[in-house]
């Protein structure tokens, strides 16, 4: 059963959802920086990061069934919230040029059949970012959070589920190091807590974040270890997801899905 999404939405609201998100969607910012022109879809409950994303001609949140939906609406560009079946998505091949799917794969009745409708509601060359909840991290272990519920992912797990879906897997890392309580000396140097986990004990953090690439053809033997830039808008500089070569395809996820 998903969490509600008015919960959600209250959390998010707070001192401690606030700054969880603002880390989460400065790493998804340094990676792709703004989204000009582009389509973008946000699945499970994506609104405290697609304000990252400026200047998108479409901005989609699109809530499970049963999370239930809350108003959303882009104030800059058209978007608007809508409720749907997370396994028949109700959206056109290849629409979206980028996709946020944050809450999504944790409490999802098939994560695989979720992964496969992302595919395809995907553009050739459309990027996704996953942020799930880690499963070696501390928020896994808080109730009291959104990341306390449901399936937490490895890297591990969640490069095999979008391999298995036709995904060029490109980059992943750990982010939201800081502790989950919602004390003003915590949430206040989020970022602070964020480069030194970042130094100390970089696996551990709260959220996995692995980005992918929607590929028609993808090499048997796995993902290529190069990003594909050549047909996507990136800012220049480094990313904050360190593009490391994807495990092979004969490698398997260790427990849970």
């Amino acid at each position: 059963m998903r969490q509600d999404a008015v919960k959600l939405q209250r959390f998010y609201a707070g001192r401690l959802g606030q700054a969880a998100s603002g880390v989460i969607a400065g790493k998804i910012d340094a990676l792709w920086g703004g989204a000009e022109g582009l389509s973008v879809l946000g699945l499970g409950y994506a609104p405290p990061l697609l304000g990252s994303l400026t200047g998108a001609k479409r901005c989609i949140a699109a809530m499970p069934v049963g999370q239930g939906v809350c108003e959303w609406r882009a104030t800059d560009r058209g978007g608007a919230s809508v409720k749907t079946d997370e396994a028949r998505l109700p959206f056109g091949d290849g629409l979206f040029d980028r996709a946020i799917v944050f809450h999504g794969f944790e409490e999802a009745d098939s994560p695989r059949s979720m992964a496969r409708e992302l595919w395809r509601v995907m553009a050739p060359e459309g990027r996704i970012v996953v942020a799930a909840s880690n499963r070696r991290g501390l928020w896994a272990r808080a109730e009291s959070t959104p990341f306390g519920h449901g399936r937490p992912w490895t890297k591990t797990q969640l490069v095999a589920l979008l391999s298995d879906a036709s995904f060029q897997v490109t980059a992943s890392a750990h982010a939201l190091h800081m502790p989950p309580v919602s004390w003003s000396l915590v949430t206040s140097a989020a970022d602070a807590w964020e480069r030194a986990g970042e130094l100390v004990y970089p696996g551990f953090g709260g959220v996995v974040l692995v980005e992918a690439v929607k590929r028609l053809y993808i090499n048997p033997r796995g993902s290529a270890a190069a990003p594909a830039l050549s047909a996507v808008k990136a800012r220049k500089g480094a990313a904050a997801l360190p593009r490391n070569e994807a495990p092979k395809a004969r490698d398997k996820p260790s427990g849970g899905t």
